[in-house]
């Protein structure tokens, strides 16, 4: 079984309407139905775009204003979802529920399905500026091209996270992010690796570019795209199977072979997965 991925490098730039968000949207979509992608990934809080159009006086919105725009952001990625025949990782929205705001990750089927997947640890800004609750339950996501998962930004730096995934049947771990400058960059795309060695997954990351100057917390980004291997022979020799320019707006393409993970967990140089000592770590089988 293969399936190519598209992790998007979205742009964020100061907008004036919603309209003119999905005409971005829609271009990055396109992009990858033209390079025939069953999967399109889209970065962790991209959607604070849309606070940049402001109100009457021009002021950027709160961050508690971004769930009035829920529903219009999951029409519009159903329904490009069910026009291209891709599955869309809409990459995170804030959404309301209880009256707390919840960071998740949105998977949209070709069918018309919609699979959520909320953050589970949450980084001091989101929790002191932005005052969000954490998700409470790891999803893993059967499609017609494999089992997946879908982890967020902080997310992948809990080893466990990956592992419970992995251990579920997830064979490519998506993580959509937004990190502001180099440190979180690293820490995030440092930890993706390690995740594929040790559960022998693949990884896609992406993460948002440019700047919205008039949004708090999101002024500045610092994002790259790619798509990572275990570090085995079969694959490159760096775990880097494409990734994109740094701070550029683009969508990175690449083809995943999921026959080869299987054969490398059997009979890799190391097979990491295989070889856990469950006797002496017996919570994590």
């Amino acid at each position: 079984m293969k399936m190519r991925v598209s992790a998007v490098q979205h742009h964020l730039h100061t907008i004036e309407s919603f309209e003119e968000f999905a005409a971005q949207v829609e271009h990055y979509v396109k992009a990858a139905q033209e390079y025939e992608s069953d999967f399109v990934l889209f970065p962790e809080l991209f959607t604070t775009q849309l606070l940049s159009i402001g109100d009457a006086s021009g002021k950027a919105l709160p961050i508690d204003r971004l769930p009035d725009f829920t529903e219009r952001y999951r029409d519009l990625f159903a329904g490009l979802a069910r026009r291209t025949g891709m599955h869309l990782i809409g990459g995170t929205h804030i959404i309301a529920e209880g009256g707390r705001l919840y960071n998740a990750a949105h998977l949209f089927y070709p069918d018309g399905r919609v699979g959520e997947q909320r953050k589970l640890h949450m980084t001091p800004t989101e929790v002191k500026e932005w005052n969000m609750a954490a998700g409470n339950e790891l999803n893993v996501f059967d499609t017609d091209r494999g089992r997946i998962a879908v982890i967020i930004c902080y997310d992948m730096e809990f080893p466990e996270v990956a592992r419970i995934a992995r251990a579920r049947g997830a064979d490519v771990l998506f993580c959509p992010s937004c990190t502001d400058d180099r440190h979180g960059f690293h820490r995030v795309r440092y930890t993706c690796h390690a995740r594929t060695i040790e559960n022998q997954v693949y990884v896609v990351v992406t993460g948002t570019v440019g700047s919205l100057p008039t949004v708090d917390f999101m002024r500045m980004n610092f994002g790259q795209a790619a798509v990572l291997t275990p570090n085995d022979v079969p694959f490159p020799p760096g775990g880097i199977m494409a990734e994109g320019v740094i701070n550029d707006d683009a969508v990175v393409t690449a083809d995943l072979d999921l026959e080869l993970l299987y054969r490398v967990r059997e009979r890799g140089s190391v097979t990491t997965w295989r070889d856990r000592r469950t006797d002496l770590y017996p919570d994590w089988k």
